[in-house]
This record gives structure tokens, sequence and C-alpha cells, in this order.
């Protein structure tokens, strides 16, 4: 059976969308700029929303983003499939990914995992990826304490699903999440915190790249 699946770009830079931390600026005009500047993923949280005001958001994004980058929808499947979105980004409380595979054959599912057995089990599930974190201190997880960049490389040795870093995530840090094994990183502040935020992050994700383990450049 042919895989009907978008392809992953390879590194992955994920914006996280919180429109509360955007001042006067529109959720759309950070995304965009944000694309403008090398990100190629999208993943809308926005968990206070109604599935219509979501759905609604949802379908603006998309056709934003059109073929320059994928639209992920944090948890709502239902809103990911209404919308054509690419992906749906499943937590810890989420629908299992088998559930979720059989109501979307055709969505990219990532999973949101904080510990190697919860990684090996979403690996088990069938994930097209992972996001795993926290990296590093984060203002968006005040209570976490970072796993760091060697999370990634524990979960690394069990599998060639890419991993994404998220947490804490700057230009500065990025490339020792990349050495570790990631595919690429998420991140919420560092892009949207200033101008030139997204150009930087892609900047520095794409020259640690080259020197990434092998299986993950695939």
């Amino acid at each position: 059976m042919t895989d009907t699946r978008p392809v992953l770009p390879l590194p992955l830079i994920m914006l996280v969308t919180d429109r509360t931390a955007y001042g006067d600026r529109r959720l759309e005009e950070v995304v965009e700029a944000a694309i403008e500047g090398g990100v190629n993923a999208v993943q809308l949280r926005e968990k206070d929303l109604s599935a219509a005001e979501l759905y609604g958001l949802a379908v603006r994004l998309r056709q934003l983003v059109g073929s320059q980058a994928l639209l992920f929808v944090n948890d709502r499947i239902d809103v990911a499939l209404a919308a054509g979105a690419h992906g749906v980004q499943l937590g810890g409380t989420s629908l299992p990914i088998e559930v979720a595979r059989q109501l979307a054959p055709d969505l990219l599912i990532g999973r949101s995992v904080h510990d190697v057995a919860r990684g090996a089990d979403a690996i088990r599930g069938g994930a097209d990826l992972l996001l795993v974190g926290t990296m590093f201190a984060s203002r968006s997880h005040p209570g976490q304490v970072p796993s760091g960049p060697s999370l990634v490389r524990k979960i690394a040795g069990l599998t060639s699903v890419p991993l994404i870093g998220i947490g804490g995530i700057t230009p500065g840090n990025a490339p020792q999440v990349i050495g570790a094994g990631a595919s690429g990183v998420a991140a919420i502040s560092s892009i949207v915190s200033a101008r030139d935020g997204a150009l930087r992050l892609a900047a520095a994700i794409n020259e640690a790249w080259p020197t990434a383990p092998l299986h993950k450049r695939h």
C-alpha cells in the first residue's frame, strides 16, 4: 500500500505557536515571518480556543504555509483533518498513536515524550516523529527539570524515527541537540523574541546538520 503521508523536511525547524506571547502582532504575521526566516514546520498549539476557533485559525495557517512548511495541530485530530493539516502532535494524555493512525492514516503523527520509556512506547506505537524534552530550562515549562541533550542521545540509540528537541532551544544550544542525534528542534520564544530569531536559529541548525549522525540525515 502506498504511503500517502507527507515527507518530513530535515532538518526540521518547528515553530510552536503561543499567540499570548506576540504582543500586538497577529499570529498569522508571526508565522509568516518565521517561515520566511527558515521555519519549515508549524505546530498550532492554542489550547484555550474552541474547536470552531481553532479550526478557523488552522484553515488560515494551512493556506499561509502552502508548500513552504508543514502544519501540525496539537492534540485535535478532528481539527487537523478538517483543516487539511499535514499532521497532529499528540501529548501524554492524547489518544493512543494506534487509534490516531486508524482515524487519520494520511496524517503525520508526532508524540511528545519526556523519558526513554515513553519514547520506546511511542516508537512501538508507530509515531512518525518524537518531540523530546525538556532539553533546557524553559519559560513555558518553568517547573520541569531539563533532561538535556543526553535524553535525545539515549532515544536515538533505539530508533531511526526523527527526534525533535524541544524546551529552551536557542541558536547557541541548538547544535548540542543536533549533535546528540536530533533531526531538528521545536521552539517558541527564540523564534519570535527577535525579528531575526527564525533566521538565526535556522542558520545554527543548518550549520550543525552536516556533522549530525548519518542515520538522522536520511
